[in-house]
């Protein structure tokens, strides 16, 4: 399939619209939740801690869970539209290239093992992730054609396939590893630590330079097999490579959230549907877009049926679906 990228911003507004979305996400998760927080006690806490409760919560809870949320949000952005970018397939993800279910598989091992804690389990799914995208691409890419879009979308669907049945029985058969492995495959922001945010930052530094190397190249991928290489982009390597970023980036969001699927769906669609196609516009965009979200799914989670919270994988479908069905009604989805 051959297209047309659309090389200039057809929303002049989307980009300073979208800054504007986090601002307001970060004020509202740093100020709304079970404690509400006047302006004053969030300064104090920021800027003068003196042990108060309130001091407590904006720097031990409030912060970390802001923080977490941007970081995760702008990965899961950035990852579903370099998935949708070196597959061509609109309805792409990381779960499409089966790091999902490779992470979940990994953090089920751990579990049974009975190795480490929920923090270092997630590093685990990191790996889990990286193996079945690797496994994804090996696969995809055998045979004369190499990677093809098709391909991949076939491979990934099958390597998925795989290890959620190998997931499910596992979980199936022991009732407290269901219990915690429920916990984590909703996504939720509630354990975020300042910690875990220095540890997924070079993760996600490197996963965002990455994206932002391969913009040209997904630009020349997305006009197809033939044009991509007359331009001097070769599919394969930049297949490759992209499958790297979204694995990076894929699994930081997972280490900070867990497998939070439908931001990283959604979010590409809605920048192109502002900018157009071309990645240099549609990158930024898409993480820009994918922050604010889970910034105002968690906040929602928190408010909707406080004290009790519900968990951000379940607000955040919510909320985007709609969105998503909308964009479905209105564009050809199927054109990257």
């Amino acid at each position: 399939m051959t297209v047309a990228l659309r090389p200039r911003a057809a929303a002049p507004w989307a980009l300073p619209g979208a800054v504007v979305l986090v601002v307001a996400g970060t004020v509202l998760s740093m100020k709304v939740g079970a404690r509400p927080l006047s302006w004053a006690e969030l300064s104090d806490g920021l800027l003068h801690f003196s042990g108060a409760p309130s001091d407590f919560v904006v720097r031990h809870v409030r912060l970390p869970r802001t923080l977490c949320g941007l970081l995760a949000g702008a990965c899961l952005g950035l990852a579903g539209t370099v998935a949708q970018g070196i597959t061509r397939n609109p309805l792409a993800g990381p779960d499409t290239l089966g790091v999902n279910a490779g992470a979940a598989a990994a953090m089920i091992a751990v579990m049974t093992a009975g190795i480490g804690s929920l923090a270092g389990h997630v590093w685990f799914g990191f790996l889990g992730g990286a193996v079945a995208a690797l496994t994804v691409y090996a696969i995809g890419g055998s045979g004369r054609d190499g990677a093809t879009p098709v391909k991949l979308a076939l491979a990934g669907a099958a390597v998925s396939a795989l290890l959620t049945a190998v997931t499910s029985a596992f979980v199936l058969l022991d009732r407290d590893l269901f219990a915690r492995y429920r916990y984590w495959i909703i996504g939720s922001l509630a354990r975020a630590e300042l910690p875990t945010v220095g540890q997924a930052l070079p993760f996600a530094v490197a996963g965002i330079v990455l994206a932002v190397l391969l913009v040209r190249r997904l630009d020349a991928v997305a006009l197809g097999e033939d044009a991509s290489r007359s331009l001097g982009a070769r599919p394969g390597p930049t297949r490759a490579a992209g499958l790297v970023a979204v694995v990076v980036l894929a699994g930081t969001a997972t280490a900070l959230a867990g497998p939070v699927v439908f931001v990283g769906l959604v979010a590409p669609h809605a920048a192109r549907a502002l900018v157009g196609t071309a990645h240099r516009w549609v990158l930024p965009l898409s993480a820009l877009l994918a922050a604010g979200l889970v910034l105002i799914a968690d906040v929602a989670g928190r408010v909707v049926i406080a004290p009790e919270e519900i968990h951000i994988g379940v607000t955040a479908a919510l909320l985007g679906g709609p969105v998503f069905l909308h964009l479905v009604r209105t564009r050809k989805v199927a054109a990257l």
